[in-house]
């Protein structure tokens, strides 16, 4: 099944919902990506309700300016910055990360929910690159290693969306950029699979170099989001079979959450004093698919530190980006 990291929306529940305390966030400045629409927006208000200031970078200006409509519903006084950012374009990222390190402010948040999950044929970035490899990991690895000096200008916390798909498969070292033959679901692992390996990697570097950044990994369960619903620009007509089926089970308060609870495990990990860098935070219900955050044994694939390494390195070269 699908995890969630992006789009859609939950149909109205009457069950009770899980939740957590956000503590103040008042002087802090959050980024959230993919926070147009689906789990990213309830991430974005939630932070906007606790007193954060906001960076949404978006690749749609009108989905954006909507999300900012909706973000000041419930928070009325929120500082909304949107920003033009397409991850799936290395000079996309770049410039992003030139206008904020030459504005100089302190980021202190910084959540990495975007994505883009199985197109029924291969797809490349603007790079070249395979669209998930290229979106879900490249992008989110070139975005961190460009907004550094003002990451660590704000001891920021950064947190790492994954996705329960990142305990299947594996890291296709052979082909990447899944040249010689495609599957949509073994290149999604990939991505998240690499992402998590990058984000407890980034976690062990700043430790031993003092950089003053902290960066844990979640992940959000199942949710009814878009992620795998009907997406022409990614091939995708109709709504995919499974969406179908989370759809049925959230409404019925069967294993999958709904967006809101999805989004619980993101907003603890980035915001809460008891969250702490290197570790992995996602729903503790039944198959860890829904239900209030709690910390959570490491995916055997994300535990090999050697195997983290050479991400980050391979990630540098493809990216030609050091940090």
């Amino acid at each position: 099944m699908a995890s969630v990291l992006a789009g859609g929306h939950s149909e109205a529940m009457p069950r009770s919902q899980p939740d957590i305390t956000v503590p103040d966030l008042t002087g802090k400045l959050a980024v959230v990506t993919g926070a147009s629409d689906g789990m990213g927006l309830v991430l974005a208000t939630r932070l906007a309700a606790a007193g954060a200031a906001l960076i949404l970078p978006v690749r749609n200006p009108r989905k954006g300016e909507a999300a900012a409509v909706t973000i000041r519903q419930q928070a009325p006084q929120a500082e909304i910055s949107l920003r033009s950012l397409d991850l799936s374009s290395l000079d996309s990222v770049a410039a992003l990360g030139e206008t904020l390190n030459r504005e100089g402010r302190p980021i202190h948040l910084l959540i990495n929910n975007a994505g883009v999950m199985t197109p029924p044929e291969r797809q490349l970035t603007a790079d070249g690159f395979e669209l998930q490899w290229g979106t879900n990991h490249l992008g989110h690895f070139a975005l961190v290693a460009q907004l550094m000096p003002v990451l660590r200008a704000g001891n920021a916390r950064v947190t790492s969306q994954l996705s329960v798909t990142a305990n299947s498969h594996a890291i296709n070292w052979a082909d990447l950029n899944w040249d010689r033959s495609y599957h949509g679901q073994r290149a999604y692992s990939q991505s998240k699979i690499a992402f998590g390996l990058f984000g407890l990697e980034l976690a062990r570097r700043s430790a031993a170099h003092g950089w003053g950044v902290t960066s844990n990994i979640t992940h959000p369960g199942i949710a009814p989001t878009a992620l795998l619903a009907a997406r022409p620009e990614l091939g995708r007509g109709k709504d995919t079979l499974s969406v179908r089926l989370i759809r049925v089970l959230s409404a019925r308060g069967v294993l999958a959450g709904t967006v809101e609870s999805a989004a619980l495990s993101a907003l603890y990990a980035a915001t809460s004093k008891d969250a702490n860098s290197g570790r992995f935070y996602g729903p503790s219900g039944p198959g860890q698919l829904s239900g209030p955050p709690v910390e959570q044994k490491l995916y055997s694939r994300l535990r090999d530190e050697d195997e983290a390494r050479r991400v980050w390195e391979v990630s540098e070269e493809l990216t030609r980006i050091s940090f």
